[in-house]
């Protein structure tokens, strides 16, 4: 169901495996995780997306306003998609 929970993330560098992990529990079980990191697209540390990875979720980093976009069409393809965006 669609929600709108708070990530306490405040810039890409906050992204970790434990600011994750409240994707990891969404039921039901995201395919795909779109990340905004703010303006530009910032690389995360490949760890952070092996460990997604291994738990069925795909991970998509863009700026956000991309994200957003990306999250929208997902959605509307009925895909089980998540947003985590960090604003510009």
């Amino acid at each position: 169901p669609r929600a709108i929970l708070q990530w306490n993330v405040g810039s890409y560098r906050d992204i970790s495996l434990e600011s994750l992990s409240l994707f990891r529990l969404l039921e039901p079980h995201i395919e795909i995780l779109v990340l905004g990191t703010g303006d530009r697209v910032e690389r995360l540390h490949p760890t952070v997306l092996k460990q997604m990875r291994e738990c069925g979720i795909a991970v998509e980093v863009q700026d956000t306003p991309n994200a957003c976009a990306t999250f929208n069409f997902l959605t509307s393809e009925k895909r089980v998609a998540a947003a985590g965006l960090i604003p510009p």
